[in-house]
């Protein structure tokens, strides 16, 4: 390797027996630099030395910084794609599934808020594959209204985006959470509390469905509700 030190040299060779598992760790090390910074402000030599390789390497399996950020959103978009296939029918188990899913995924929530305040309602990096992602989770919803979990006369990208929201929103606002509730997002009592509360609200996408049902559906009783 021209130009290289012997240490670069002998890390090149290292990582080139195991490209699999060098390019997780990149992966790894990227989704923590840019869910910390966003795309703008994330620093490639910060991530590889997290990833403990050189620039030569990550530029040899992604291109350029953009090309790592497009690994790092497809990789997520497969491994929540996964998380879907195992969600429940039921909204009101699909919910809780989908908060609980959130709370072990805060570094792509992090992402999600930094592109927000960078990209604004312009085009996202990856914009089509992301789309096509869109659309299989609105189809998602659409199939499960076919099998009657989900109000057929409900739109199903609202429902959707409904769903989304229940489940993000007090994650990537937690002083919003703070304020309301007294009580952090990760805190066990807000997560028994919130799982309830998205039980309770999921049966409300339900065909057919009565108030009562919604009641009997895990809704904390006041006398416990003060003593907790």
């Amino acid at each position: 390797m021209k130009g290289l030190a012997p240490a670069a040299t002998s890390k090149w060779k290292t990582s080139a027996r195991h490209p699999e598992l060098t390019r997780e760790r990149i992966l790894a090390a990227a989704l923590k630099e840019f869910s910390a910074k966003g795309f703008a402000g994330a620093r490639v030599n910060v991530i590889t030395r997290r990833a403990r390789v050189n620039k030569r390497m990550l530029y040899h399996y992604f291109g350029s910084k953009a090309g790592l950020f497009r690994e790092v959103l497809r990789k997520k978009m497969a491994q929540r794609a996964a998380w879907a296939a195992s969600s429940p029918d039921d909204p009101a188990e699909s919910l809780p599934y989908w908060f609980e899913r959130a709370l072990q995924d805060m570094d792509w929530i992090r992402l999600q808020q930094w592109e927000a305040l960078q990209a604004g309602n312009g085009k996202v990096m990856d914009e089509e594959a992301r789309r096509k992602a869109a659309a299989a989770g609105v189809e998602n919803v659409r199939g499960r209204q076919k099998r009657g979990y989900i109000a057929a006369e409900l739109d199903p990208r609202h429902v959707l985006l409904a769903m989304v929201s229940l489940t993000t929103y007090a994650l990537a606002f937690p002083q919003v959470v703070r304020l309301i509730t007294g009580l952090a997002p990760d805190d066990p009592r807000f997560r028994i509390e919130r799982s309830r509360f998205l039980r309770w609200i999921g049966s409300a996408f339900r065909p057919g469905n009565s108030s009562k049902d919604a009641r009997r559906n895990c809704v904390m009783p006041a006398n416990q509700k003060a003593n907790e």
